[in-house]
């Protein structure tokens, strides 16, 4: 049996030490740092030949650093003779930018996975955002397994919201949204978002039910600047929930996003630990594991 090493490249390490005491796996932080002139200096603590490496690193916050230390973490196992390498990556960036919006720019999602082919055997992530790709397998060419956490959500939801209805924001989050109320057995519904500029939207509920009195868990895949969600929250409250709840499962919470949610009538934001944030109350380390349990 080839034994695993669990290691870290700065994110994630709360979730890296609880995968490794599920699977009885050694987990060995790496030593990064950099020298004088600002290049990047990264070193194993233990020995990986005819090992399993599993690199388990967000790519939140700082995705460019995050995907640079990967790719460095990544080809030195290689190169030390890890018989193979995989990624964790509870958050995978860059999976925003999946076409050329403008002439000149970067498809920044396949110029990541390019490199991630080279130096990985395997990748594993969290519900990462797919709009124009039918599947990882579009920008992958190594295994890649996308993980959702809409089990874990929805045993959140059973366990701390009574009399519930789910919302899915937009249609790109309805698929969360039916999936969770289906699974704890009560309604749900989904808006649809006109988008006016990157930080002006509209939204309208197209299967209406009835609001009042109701706690409304909004569901998304990420809360960046909390927009879509905020204005999903005015409708619910003008509608008369009881209470609002928001749940992503990765909480960027740029631009004072918090703050915002809070203004638009949110009564409790919530989200997993993919991103670390004040806001996690939902474990993905259990899933995780019993992913790379396969591995052993």
């Amino acid at each position: 049996m080839v034994s695993l090493i669990v290691t870290s490249c700065g994110n994630s390490e709360k979730i890296a030490k609880a995968v490794a005491r599920k699977l009885k796996a050694k987990y060995s932080p790496l030593t990064i740092s950099s020298f004088p002139d600002g290049d990047i200096y990264l070193k194993y603590n233990t020995d990986v030949k005819g090992k399993k490496v599993v690199i388990v690193q967000g790519f939140q916050p700082g995705s460019d650093q995050s995907l640079y230390r990967i790719i460095f973490a990544a080809e030195t196992a290689k190169d030390l003779g890890a018989k193979k390498v995989i990624l964790a990556a509870p958050y995978l960036g860059f999976m925003r930018q999946d076409k050329r919006f403008n002439p000149g720019e970067a498809i920044s999602s396949r110029i990541m996975a390019k490199h991630l082919n080279i130096c990985l055997d395997k990748i594993i992530t969290f519900d990462t955002h797919i709009h124009r790709y039918k599947s990882l397998k579009d920008i992958f060419t190594i295994a890649a397994k996308n993980l959702t956490t809409n089990d874990l959500i929805a045993d959140h939801i059973k366990k701390k919201i009574k009399n519930a209805v789910i919302i899915g924001p937009d249609w790109e989050s309805f698929q969360w949204a039916e999936h969770i109320a289906n699974k704890i057995g009560v309604e749900s519904t989904v808006l649809e978002k006109t988008r006016h500029s990157s930080r002006k939207v509209s939204v309208k509920m197209i299967k209406p039910i009835d609001l009042k009195n109701k706690n409304v868990v909004i569901v998304d895949d990420i809360i960046s600047t909390g927009h879509t969600i905020a204005e999903a929250a005015k409708k619910a409250r003008k509608m008369g929930a009881n209470s609002i709840t928001a749940i992503g499962v990765h909480g960027l919470f740029v631009e004072d996003a918090i703050s915002k949610l809070k203004k638009a009538g949110v009564t409790k934001v919530t989200t997993t630990n993919c991103i670390k944030h004040k806001t996690n109350k939902i474990d993905v380390a259990p899933l995780l594991a019993d992913e790379l349990r396969k591995e052993k």
